[in-house]
């Protein structure tokens, strides 16, 4: 696809104020999409669509609470009367919370089940009509920590994996019309990771445990939503792509053992 190339179609990046998702409605705007930045921040998200405007691109913002399904209904309802055929769906927003497990309070669990798991599932009943009719393709966000759980985020977890399995439903329910995937990013430098970007001693640890050698970026998980929304991903439904630099790969237990017996 030529990046300059304008498209008549729209796609809905939701939580696209910043980090990841921000990366991601910038990617596909530049490959000629009307790209709406959905974020429960409207100021933010004003930002980021004014900046993608300001650069030739297509690009209009959208103050919406994932959480709640009335304004998830409003967002698509705009979609449908105002602009060009929804063909894409990215359900990026969520939000996260480290501790140990007893430590959550019941009003944190829902929050974090709310936004992740709900608010997926609100974007995704809305966005179906519209989806179907134009034969388009979603991709959910989860997290590496849905297939690889670690200490401390066991709600976080346990939510992303509730995404993994909302993907495949999907999928199977929707095809042949609408194909359905799922993106689980590792550690991606966001502003997110702003505590761990700023101990440099933590951050070589990290790269030190990542095959590929470096910490992930948006531009790497926007690439990849990209891929799968496009015609190149054609026979691609209902899977959960990993994006972490191949960590999960690693065995905690005989990895450290195996590297200094092999020098």
């Amino acid at each position: 696809m030529n990046p300059t190339e304008q498209h008549d179609t729209t796609v809905v990046v939701t939580g696209a104020a910043s980090g990841i998702g921000a990366a991601t409605a910038e990617h596909l705007a530049g490959l000629g999409h009307h790209v709406v930045v959905a974020d429960r921040r409207a100021n933010p998200a004003e930002e980021v669509a004014r900046e993608l405007t300001s650069r030739g691109h297509r690009s209009s913002a959208a103050k919406c609470d994932v959480a709640d399904a009335r304004s998830v209904d409003a967002l698509f309802a705009r979609v449908a009367e105002e602009l060009p055929p929804l063909v894409g769906l990215v359900n990026n927003a969520g939000v996260g919370n480290l501790k140990p497990l007893e430590a959550y309070t019941p009003s944190e669990v829902d929050l974090i089940w709310s936004v992740n798991v709900s608010g997926t599932y609100n974007c995704l009943r809305s966005a179906a009509p519209l989806l179907r009719r134009n034969e388009g393709a979603v991709v959910n966000v989860a997290s590496v920590s849905a297939v690889h759980p670690t200490r401390g985020e066991a709600p976080y977890s346990a939510a992303k994996a509730a995404v993994v399995a909302l993907t495949a439903s999907a999928a199977l329910e929707w095809a042949p019309e609408v194909r359905v995937n799922c993106v689980s990013p590792g550690f991606i430098r966001t502003p997110l990771n702003d505590l761990l970007a700023t101990n440099e001693e933590w951050l070589e640890g990290i790269r030190e445990r990542t095959p590929a050698g470096r910490l992930g970026t948006p531009r790497d998980v926007a690439e990849t939503v990209a891929f799968l929304l496009s015609d190149a991903s054609a026979y691609v439904t209902g899977q959960n792509l990993v994006i972490d630099g191949g960590s999960a790969l690693t065995n905690a237990q005989m990895d450290p053992l195996f590297t200094e017996l092999l020098g």
